[in-house]
């Protein structure tokens, strides 16, 4: 009863979710890389290694 009030995605909207969710997930991979780099870097001057 419960799957007949769902409402399923086409294809074409799952392909596009899909590369959405994977756009979000290397922009937020980046935005992780790029602070850590900073990080490491602040810390490297700081310590002077």
């Amino acid at each position: 009863m419960e799957l007949k009030k769902s409402i399923w995605l086409s294809r074409q909207q799952m392909v596009q979710f899909t590369i959405l969710v994977f756009i979000v997930v290397g922009l937020v991979a980046l935005y992780i890389a790029v602070i850590d780099l900073l990080l490491s870097k602040g810390l490297g001057l700081i310590i002077g290694g």
